[in-house]
């Protein structure tokens, strides 16, 4: 995926999540699967996205992605929730779900 294709599907899907990682990143490692069943087992209807920073050069300009892991989820195009680094599974959850009841 190149930054024109991701950014084309941020338009048309309803809702992405994009999770930002970088290599030799211990956190990323570790909370990249938690992230991801989060999105497969409450959120469903968002399509996430993994992408590695370094196998994609200029995403992080792009993005505005300065450190890692960071996650962006957008809901119709729009950015919703900028979360970095620290990041609990109970408080994304507690985050996505009311937009996400309302749009699905």
């Amino acid at each position: 995926m190149n930054i024109e294709a991701l950014k084309k599907l941020i338009t048309q899907e309803t809702a992405v999540a994009v999770y930002f990682s970088s290599p030799h990143c211990g956190v990323c490692e570790a909370l990249r699967p938690k992230v991801e069943a989060l999105f497969i087992e409450k959120f469903p209807a968002v399509r996430f996205i993994h992408i590695k920073i370094d196998k994609l050069l200029g995403i992080s300009g792009e993005f505005g992605v300065f450190a890692a892991p960071t996650l962006l989820v957008f809901f119709e195009g729009k950015e919703f929730l900028r979360k970095v680094r620290l990041m609990g599974i109970q408080e994304l959850q507690d985050k996505i779900e009311r937009p996400y009841k309302m749009i699905f």
